[in-house]
């Protein structure tokens, strides 16, 4: 994947436009860099880090004659991946794809979203419950939070059978 193609993703996954996309990016690269450079570590949680690292000088050879030749020192960077990202490179499934941003509010849409606020505050809107308040309190009190998506595993699928009687049927 070259830059222009990532710019494509990025503004294809995120609703941004290219510019902006392309902007973002060249702004995360910029701030890698600086700080990089100036010696501090860039962490990205979930993605990895970003290290300067520093190359004493030192002899080498070269290759087609075999004279020693003096290298200098040099700095390079290095990158160590995050947890995350080993975890994702890992996995068998699809990756989760980003959220895409939410449309910039307009002037318009403000007032439009004050005015409702009003008319939802007389007092014909708020002394009648309406359904939709109530039904996600209904369903949540219903769906258990912890080990909502568990699987049982084959050894306490099992377990949990009644033991098969044992005798042979006489008829």
């Amino acid at each position: 994947m070259n830059r222009t193609e990532l710019v494509e993703a990025i503004s294809g996954d995120t609703g941004l436009t290219r510019v902006q996309a392309a902007a973002a990016l060249d702004a995360l690269v910029y701030e890698i860099t600086n700080g990089v450079r100036a010696g501090t570590p860039v962490r990205i949680t979930g993605f990895g880090t970003f290290k300067l690292r520093e190359r004493q000088a030192r002899r080498g050879r070269n290759p087609q004659t075999g004279a020693p030749v003096r290298i200098k020192a040099s700095k390079g960077i290095g990158f160590t991946p995050g947890v995350q990202l080993k975890a994702d490179l890992n996995s068998r499934g699809t990756l989760a794809k980003p959220k895409p941003l939410a449309a910039p509010a307009t002037k318009a849409s403000a007032t439009a979203r004050k005015a409702g606020a009003k008319a939802a505050g007389s007092k014909t809107a708020a002394s009648k419950p309406t359904a939709r308040r109530t039904a996600p309190k209904a369903v949540a009190a219903r769906v258990p939070a912890r080990n909502a998506g568990t699987r049982r595993t084959p050894a306490k699928q099992a377990a949990n059978k009644a033991p098969a009687k044992r005798g042979a049927r006489r008829a």
